[in-house]
């Protein structure tokens, strides 16, 4: 079966559309296909800094801790009270549940628990962020 010229373009298109939402990154960034730049939610995922389960004593691999900031930030982005934010990694998962919002002068702050569980043992950190006008989530304490 032979396809047409204007069928092979379409489907073309379709896959170059389907691929330019792809990302690749050595340094987790998620970027474009070809962008060099990291995205805005690294950016946020940055402002962080280090979230509270990087303040929890329990040793994480890097791609570890890009796995629980990313789940501290979708838990103070958008979970619903109580809600678990679950990730797992190598010999290590979290689960962080964020608190109802409230406000601090004209930020929207969350606190939030962050268990790790790692070699058979929890370990909870509470913290609390309060939210940027730019989007990002800024640590209290």
């Amino acid at each position: 079966m032979m396809l047409r010229p204007s069928v092979l373009i379409v489907s073309s298109l379709l896959v170059a559309v389907a691929l330019s939402s792809c990302t690749t990154s050595k340094s987790g960034g998620s970027g474009g296909l070809f962008s060099r730049k990291p995205s805005a939610s690294a950016a946020f995922i940055t402002a962080l800094q280090g979230g509270i389960a990087g303040r929890s004593g329990v040793q994480l691999s890097d791609s570890d801790k890009q796995r629980a900031l990313e789940a501290e930030y979708r838990a103070l982005e958008g979970a619903g009270v109580g809600q678990p934010v679950v990730w797992s990694g190598r010999n290590v998962s979290g689960k962080v549940v964020a608190a109802a919002p409230y406000q601090v002068g004209s930020q929207n702050c969350r606190q939030y628990t962050h268990t790790l569980s790692a070699q058979g043992r929890d370990t909870v950190t509470r913290g609390a962020a309060c939210r940027n006008s730019d989007g990002s989530w800024s640590p209290l304490g």
